[in-house]
């Protein structure tokens, strides 16, 4: 399986020479060692987001480079899920939700929900590997396969589809065997559902209160906000697109 290992507010997962898709600031496909989950510092403001976190791997003491994300979750509460081949290991925090109201309300939005300017750090963040083999293609449906899990656990958990910027590397294995699907309906996508879904469930209970999982009571002292209006930041999509027939 994969290793995971936290050290200095640093999460790694690590396997030899895995195939990695990351939604991260360096995102795209990339064949490394390990992929890592990092906490940055209420007021973070580097921009040199790649040698950040060379340097906070360096004060970890994990040499390997790879796919990394940045977080404002603490490391410690992160959790890990295993089946069938699949690891997800999830960092979930909500002060930052995205809403899209389903009635097009425009409602109040703020000031982020249309700027360019890079994104605030992640705030749930999904390592998920398997030791299967997955062609460059699969590895993007196994992508779509962990983001709909957890859209549907952040839904169930807290109303909100996710927040303004989560991330997500996903990884595979190009030594095992190999899987030509990763969809709902296939092993490889059934794992990591149900492993998306335990993680960020165990996480959200360790952030917040309320362990899903039996194993420790959660160790924040903040409440899942009720709305993006009570919440610390976030947006909603406000507005209505123009549809028509294809063509017209």
């Amino acid at each position: 399986m994969f290793e995971s290992e936290v050290a200095a507010g640093v999460l790694r997962v690590r396997r030899p020479g895995v195939r990695w898709l990351s939604t991260g600031f360096s995102g795209g496909y990339e064949r490394a060692d390990a992929a890592y989950n990092c906490t940055v510092p209420e007021g973070f403001d580097r921009t040199d987001l790649s040698a950040y976190v060379a340097e906070r791997r360096e004060r970890a003491g994990f040499p390997e480079a790879g796919p990394a994300m940045l977080t404002g979750v603490e490391v410690r509460h992160a959790r890990r899920a295993r089946l069938d081949g699949v690891e997800a290991v999830a960092t979930a925090g909500v002060s930052n939700p995205a809403a899209l109201p389903m009635d097009g309300e425009q409602g109040p939005q703020r000031a982020d929900a249309t700027s360019d300017d890079p994104p605030r750090p992640g705030t749930v963040n999904l390592l998920v590997g398997t030791t299967r083999a997955l062609a460059d293609g699969a590895l993007a449906t196994l992508l779509a396969t962990v983001v709909e899990a957890k859209t549907a656990t952040l839904l169930a958990e807290t109303g909100f589809t996710g927040t303004t910027s989560d991330a997500v590397v996903v990884g595979s294995d190009p030594s095992g065997e190999p899987a030509a699907f990763a969809g709902s309906a296939t092993p490889v996508g059934r794992a990591a559902r149900v492993c998306v879904r335990d993680a960020v469930r165990a996480s959200l209970a360790a952030r917040y209160g309320g362990s899903s999982d039996g194993s420790d009571g959660g160790e924040g002292d903040e409440a899942i906000p009720e709305s993006v209006a009570s919440a610390e930041y976030g947006v909603r999509a406000g507005g209505t697109a123009t549809v028509s027939r294809v063509g017209e």
